[in-house]
Order: C-alpha cells, then sequence, then structure tokens
C-alpha cells in the first residue's frame, strides 16, 4: 500500500495511506475515507489535536472497507461518446479481413480484454466470410465477445481485490480488522463507565 506524507494547518505532518483524504475548511477539520463510498472521520478540535486519533479511526475503517468490499477499479463501464457504433465497451467491429491467398473476405469483432498488472490482450471472434455471413452468426459471435469480456472483466475486479486485501496487514499491523465505532458512542461509553458506581 502506498503511503504519503500530509502536512495539516497546524504543522503536523501524518503518513496517511492511499484511500484517505485530509480535509480543513473553516467548518470541518478531519480524514476522509475514500473507498467503496466516502465517510468523514472528523478531529472534534479546531486546532488539530485529535488529527492522530481521527486518522487512526479513519485507517481502521478503510481496513474494513477493503476487507469486506471488492475493491473498485478504472475499467470503463461505458461506450465513449466518440465510438462510432452501439458495441459494448471493449468490443469492436465487425472488422473485415482478406487475408493472403484467401478468395472472399471475412470479418470478426475484436475484443479487448483486461488483465491485472498486465497490458490487456486483444483477441477475435469470427463471425464467417461473405458467403457465411447471417445474422444469426453475427448475434452469437456478438454473445461470445460480450462473455468473454465479462469474464476478463470479473477475473481483474477479483485480481485487483485480492491485492488490495493484501495491503490490511499495513494499515492493522497484522490486528483483526473491526469496523471503528462512531465517536460521539464512544464519548458516551466512556461517560456512562465514569459515573458508573463501583461495586463493592
Amino acid at each position: 500500500m502506498k503511503f504519503r506524507d500530509v502536512v495539516i494547518f497546524n504543522g503536523k505532518r501524518f503518513k496517511v495511506p492511499q484511500g484517505i483524504q485530509r480535509i480543513d475548511t473553516r467548518a470541518t477539520h478531519g480524514w476522509q475515507v475514500r473507498y467503496g463510498g466516502t465517510k468523514l472521520f472528523s478531529d472534534h478540535t479546531n486546532d488539530g489535536s485529535g488529527a492522530q486519533a481521527s486518522l487512526e479511526r479513519a485507517k481502521q475503517e478503510l481496513a474494513w472497507r477493503i476487507a469486506k468490499m471488492p475493491a473498485p477499479t478504472l475499467l470503463q463501464k461505458r461506450p465513449s461518446d466518440s465510438k462510432s457504433s452501439d458495441l459494448p465497451v471493449g468490443i469492436s467491429g465487425p472488422i473485415v479481413r482478406q487475408r493472403a491467398g484467401a478468395r472472399v473476405r471475412s470479418c470478426s469483432f475484436s475484443v479487448l480484454l483486461p488483465r491485472y498488472g498486465q497490458p490487456p490482450r486483444c483477441s477475435s471472434v469470427y463471425i464467417g466470410t461473405e458467403n457465411t455471413y447471417t445474422i444469426e452468426r453475427y448475434q452469437a459471435a456478438l454473445a461470445k465477445a460480450v462473455a468473454m469480456r465479462q469474464a476478463a472483466e470479473l477475473a481483474y475486479e477479483r485480481a485487483t481485490t485480492k491485492a488490495k486485501r493484501a495491503d490490511v496487514k499495513a494499515l492493522t499491523g497484522g490486528a483483526p480488522v473491526r469496523r471503528p465505532k462512531a465517536a460521539g458512542k464512544v464519548a458516551a461509553k466512556k461517560k456512562a463507565s465514569a459515573k458508573a458506581p463501583a461495586r463493592a
């Protein structure tokens, strides 16, 4: 997991993991977790003295989310506006070719298959030749291309999640992953414990 040095408004320096951002405005001072949605952990102080405690809670939340949620990926989910066909993301065609020595042209779909940690691989799904092309063959080839792309996306997402979860130890030091309690609940519990009469 990548960490970076962050200096907050009062000059204190913190080592902050990827997935957590510092928020300092007139009304808000705290750390925001950005993984599977966002959640702010406030310092509950105006001078930044609570920044270390709020960062620890943010790191605990981040570790919990990584352990429980699928990792977000940067895979494109919708076709770009510039795409000239209505084919799904990662699929283009039909691509028409005439191979050396062939008497007729053939057509196929090109499928871009993402691979985690490696360049994507381009694969071809054959449709037919000028003599054998039919709507049924087109639709069957497209269904195959879509299935190939979906399988590659699923494998990519699983590999991304696995890699992210390997980073949890860097956040917890090997301790069990638990979701942090709300700061208000923690304070209320401490207050109740302080008021409780001592047992004989």
